[in-house]
């Protein structure tokens, strides 16, 4: 059994969880992942930095592809000269 870090309750049931699992804590509803050998760990946090992660990922992407069609817009250009 593990502890939730957020609310010490300390009878989260884990045997069924494999490492890098998510479950909610039954006392205070956390997002917890399973981190192995009965510890767990808030997983709010984590996923929020990884959303953020994603979304600059997302965001370099639209300026690559806007880059792309402006280099093919004067491409056509060239050509109509």
């Amino acid at each position: 059994m593990a502890t939730c870090p957020e609310c010490e309750f300390d009878e989260i049931e884990t045997e069924d969880f494999e490492e890098g699992d998510t479950l909610s804590c039954p006392e205070c509803g956390k997002q917890l992942t399973f981190l192995g050998n009965d510890e767990v760990d808030v997983a709010d946090d984590d996923d929020d930095l990884d959303d953020d992660d994603d979304e600059e990922e997302e965001d370099e992407e639209e300026v690559a592809d806007e880059d792309e069609d402006d280099l093919e817009d004067d491409d056509e250009d060239v050509e109509d000269e």
